[in-house]
């Protein structure tokens, strides 16, 4: 999730057990413990791309790990507020604030690393989007308004607001699973790996992925009283054993590769004629396969080197447009779902 929401999670649910005096010095607290998970991105390679990808959402992230990361923020935040709060205090603020940020992440489809060290898994709700204003904002204002009124029953109101929200969420995720079926049952196709996730910044657009026959068929739909289909379109499924034949199974490209489809959840798709390995969950424009990351392989290298990291940041104007006629309806039938 966007550091604006991780630090506003993590302020309003220490505000929870903050008496009315504290508020301002708990939100503080809660907002820095809410953040500092994030730190791992630091974890980077000039030389492995991948690194960053294997130490994101990992350990920092994992919920064994949350009494020791409340316990560090503590002892940072005792050097400023060592006057004004016990020890206890601050340490309740500092869990409250770090517990969010794990189960927040998960919440997202990226892939969060909730029960590490125990499991590598990744875990993703696909819930909400990475960065969803009609989230964020309110929690804010209600964050604001607790202080400034000291009154808690306000930031209580926006945990329910929270709730609410996050529930819709998940029956918009139930609603575009039917959805990505029946897409699936109108083409004949007997699906595999059917998922959804929806588009940036909203609960209303969603982007459905299903495997059949060698392929991943890519489409959006809109979820607003009635569901709506908004054809899309296909990518080649990765297959190692008829691509990339000459790359030698004991190389670091080769290791890399197999990284890259445990992040990417399996989800690896490959345009004819093209050395980029694509995730192809993530694209700019829900019924498109125009990846924002992959990984290109390059056989002339040698068996110790990396593949390099491709991130695809191209005609976003444009992007932004088919979005929006996307989210508008443009080009979209009514779907029929049979219960």
């Amino acid at each position: 999730m966007d550091p604006v929401t991780q630090g506003a999670f993590g302020a309003i649910f220490a505000q929870t057990i903050s008496n009315k005096k504290k508020l301002l010095l708990g939100s503080i607290i809660g907002c820095f413990a809410g953040l500092v998970p994030d730190i791992d991105v630091l974890i980077r390679s000039n030389t492995d791309p991948l690194l960053k990808l294997e130490y994101h959402r990992q350990f920092t992230h994992s919920i064994i790990f949350i009494p020791i990361g409340a316990l560090i923020i503590t002892m940072i935040s005792r050097i400023f507020f060592k006057k004004h709060l016990t020890w206890g205090e601050t340490y309740l603020f500092s869990l409250f604030g770090f517990a969010t940020h794990g189960l927040l992440d998960a919440c997202t489809s990226y892939g969060t690393q909730l029960f590490w060290p125990f499991s590598d898994d990744r875990i993703s709700w696909n819930y909400i989007s990475v960065v969803d204003p009609f989230l964020t904002i309110p929690v804010i204002f209600t964050i604001i308004f607790t202080i400034l009124m000291k009154n808690k029953l306000i930031s209580v109101f926006g945990i329910f607001y929270i709730t609410v929200y996050l529930s819709f969420g998940a029956f918009q995720e139930n609603r575009s699973e039917k959805a990505g079926q029946a897409i699936s049952n109108l083409r004949g196709h007997v699906s595999k790996n059917l998922t959804v996730k929806p588009s940036l910044g909203n609960l209303f657009l969603w982007k459905t992925i299903y495997e059949f026959d060698g392929f991943y068929y890519v489409d959006a739909v809109r979820l607003f009283h009635t569901s709506e289909f908004c054809k899309g379109t296909k990518i080649k499924k990765l297959d190692l054993s008829k691509e990339f034949l000459a790359l030698n199974k004991k190389s670091q490209q080769f290791k890399d590769i197999k990284r890259f489809e445990w992040f990417s959840q399996g989800y690896l798709g490959k345009k004819i004629d093209s050395n980029v390995i694509t995730d192809v969950r993530y694209s700019a424009v829900p019924n498109e396969v125009d990846g924002l990351w992959g990984i290109e392989i390059n056989q002339k290298k040698g068996d110790k080197e990396h593949v390099d990291w491709v991130v695809n940041r191209s005609n976003y104007t444009k992007k932004w447009l088919r979005f929006l006629d996307l989210l508008l309806g443009k080009n979209c039938q009514n779907l029929l779902i049979k219960n």
